[in-house]
């Protein structure tokens, strides 16, 4: 059966690429630390767990998300389906008509993003962190918006073919920016949460909606015009969390009462 050859040869590339990992933990735990690995037992069913999942998560990205992807942008590019929602079809398609391929992008990068196994693991360590103050939902919907613009104008960049550099340059003015007037603990976590977007879930889906968009607008290329969406994944929700802290510190302290003067 061809998906039976296809899920060992995903196997041994997980066993390949994890294998290294577990022998440089192994190699410091008996060599460097020199102590026994305690509960031997369940570490070895959890790395078979890991081994299987890593497996099963790879041959469903080649199955489904990356094809889905791809198949997503190349109908909300096709000319037909454009101009049948269009007011007036016109010979030329200019940036402005691929409007729906905006809001899928914004859509996938906003769901994708709720649902990161990575993001919801900061999350709850944030809110344990803060005893609360950072709620695990406040967090996770802050970072899905900010992925959820950089999509969208990620794939609007690939459409108009700008320079890639231009956004990233001046969205990282707007983060430095941001940094000075954003309350200090709230700082490192939305650098954090930049990162953690860019995880499991989020990646392949947007790689492949990039790749895909590239291939089918006219005069673009999957090489040169394809990459970029994840560095905006990456990028916009540094502004969303430091735009939620700063939201949440101003609303904080009008809550507060104003100071009675003195006699």
């Amino acid at each position: 059966m061809p998906w039976l050859t296809d899920l060992y040869g995903a196997l041994s590339a997980t066993v390949h690429d994890v294998l290294p990992i577990a022998g440089i933990i192994l190699g410091f735990q008996l060599i460097i630390i020199r102590k026994r690995i305690p509960n031997l037992r369940r570490v070895l069913i959890g790395f078979i767990h890991v081994l299987l999942g890593l497996t099963l998560f790879l041959e469903g990205l080649d199955q489904a998300l990356f094809p889905i992807g791809k198949l997503m942008a190349q109908q909300l590019t096709d000319r037909g389906f454009i101009l049948g929602h269009l007011a007036e079809g016109g010979s030329a398609l200019g940036w402005r008509d691929y409007t729906w391929v905006y809001a899928f992008g914004a859509a996938i990068g906003f769901s994708t993003t709720i649902a990161e196994p990575a993001l919801i693991a900061v999350a709850i360590k944030a809110r344990e962190v803060s005893g609360g103050a950072v709620t695990v939902w406040g967090l996770r919907v802050a970072v899905a918006l900010g992925v959820a613009v950089g999509i969208a104008l990620g794939t609007f960049r690939i459409v108009h073919g700008s320079p890639l550099h231009y956004y990233i340059i001046a969205g990282y003015v707007v983060v430095i920016i941001q940094t000075a007037f954003a309350p200090r603990p709230i700082i490192a976590l939305a650098y954090d949460s930049g990162g953690v977007t860019t995880s499991t879930v989020t990646v392949p889906l947007v790689a492949a909606l990039g790749l895909g968009l590239a291939a089918t607008v006219p005069g673009r290329s999957p090489l040169m015009d394809g990459f970029g969406l994840i560095a905006f994944a990456s990028l916009f929700p540094m502004m969303s969390v430091m735009g939620y802290a700063q939201l949440i510190h101003y609303l904080s302290r009008r809550a507060l009462p104003p100071p009675k003067r003195g006699v």
